[in-house]
Formats: structure tokens, sequence, C-alpha cells
């Protein structure tokens, strides 16, 4: 039941979030209208909007939000430990995200079959691979939001995507065989979100090498799974860590 209630209220803690839910899936389907004759352009898009717009929007906040107004030491005098209610936030976001894909998933099939429009045959796999995408971008961004103010979590994460993005474009141009670049592109690579391996995984090519199994294993997407995984438990104990540190602040301080 508290596992329920709080991944509840990670639903409806703010009005906004059903809006954002509604949008995203008339995003879905203008834009699959739109550029069904192309439809890599189309997925890359999905992959965009759900897999790392949509995890930043909805956990904006998610913490920083009641730390700035207090509400968070009402909660820390709940009888459970705080890393229980990030755990349960976490999963609360990834769950709204199942949902919203499934939803999502047969809004385009219905659209598919009425008008006939674009192709559905790698459907499935490009949104399960947004499905992982959103579980680490919203680990990371859940957990920034416990040290940051406010939905300020959003606004750094997005800044930071797009000045190493730039960075790497640019040292790539000038320098591609640089020592700094290839470091740069191993960090981005296999610290990141995997943008590059789960955008190949549903293309159907699969990342050749992964952090854990990589060249090792014979499934080359399971390889992509499980580093995607690994990835977002660990952006998910750096996150618990943190606030649990903030339980000890909220007792003593």
């Amino acid at each position: 039941m508290r596992a329920y209630e709080l991944m509840k209220e990670t639903f409806s803690r703010k009005m906004y979030i059903y809006i954002v839910h509604l949008i995203w899936l008339a995003a879905y389907g203008l834009f699959y209208m739109l550029l069904q004759p192309e439809e890599e352009d189309f997925f890359q898009i999905l992959f965009i909007l759900g897999g790392f717009f949509l995890p930043l929007v909805l956990s904006a906040g998610i913490f920083g939000d009641d730390i700035s107004s207090g509400r968070i030491s009402f909660l820390a005098t709940k009888p459970f430990w705080l890393g229980e209610l990030y755990i349960y936030r976490l999963l609360g976001l990834s769950v709204q995200a199942a949902v919203h894909f499934v939803i999502a998933g047969c809004l385009l099939l219905i659209i598919h079959r009425f008008t006939g429009f674009g192709k559905i045959e790698n459907l499935s796999g490009w949104l399960f691979s947004c499905w992982l995408l959103f579980n680490t971008w919203a680990a990371i961004s859940t957990s920034l939001s416990v040290v940051v103010k406010r939905a300020y979590n959003f606004v750094f994460l997005l800044a930071a995507f797009l000045f190493f993005g730039f960075l790497n474009s640019i040292l790539g141009w000038n320098n591609p065989d640089d020592t700094i670049t290839e470091v740069i592109n191993a960090f981005v690579k296999y610290v990141c979100p995997p943008f590059g391996m789960l955008t190949r995984m549903a293309k159907g090519e699969y990342a050749k090498y992964s952090l854990i199994v990589g060249k090792y294993s014979a499934i080359k997407a399971v390889a992509c799974v499980t580093h995607t995984i690994i990835l977002t438990v660990f952006y998910g104990i750096f996150g618990v860590l943190l606030l649990s540190r903030r339980q000890f602040t909220c007792s003593h301080g």
C-alpha cells in the first residue's frame, strides 16, 4: 500500500503532468502523420521527445520543490526511510513512462490502421529503447533534484547536455584522433545515458561494446540493455545516498 501511495503521489504531485502526457501523445501523432514517408526521421523524434525531454519535464523539481518548500521535513517524520521515497518516486516515473509508451504505441497503430501512413515494423523496439532511455535520464534528474532548488534540475541537465554535445562535436570535428577527444567520447559512451547504443539497438544494429557485457556477449541487444540498466541503478543509488543524507540533516538540523 505504501509503495502504491508513493508512486501515485509522483504522478499526481502537479496538475501539469497530465497536460504534459497529452501534449506529448498529440506530438507523436502529429509528427507521425507529417513524417510518415521518412520512418527513421519520425523514430528519431520519438526517441528524443519520449526518451530525453519527457523524463526531464516529468521529474522537474521532483525533490527540489519539496526541499525548497520545507515539505521534505514533514515527509522525513513519516515512518519510512527517505531512500524508500526516492526509490518509489523513481519507480513511479518509470511506470508512468511504461504506460505512456504503451498508449503511444496504440495511438500510432490506430493512426496507421485507419490512414495507412508510415511504417510500424520497428515501433516496439523504438518504444522499448525510449523507455530505457527515459529511466536513465529520470534517475539522473531525480538524483540531481535532491541537491538543487525547485525545478532547476531540468535546466541544469538540459544545459549540460547541450554543452557536452557541442564540445564533443567541436573536438570530433577538429581533432578526431586526439587523446582528449577519445576520453570525452569514452565518457559520453559509457557513463552518460547511452543514446548511441539504444539508437543502434532500436535500428537492429546493436552496440559492439558495452561497459559490463561488451564484446563477450553473443547477443548485443542484451549487452545494451544490461549496460543501460546498470547505469540507471548506479544513478539511482547515488540519489538514494544523497537523500539519505538529507534525512540525517532533517533529523538533527
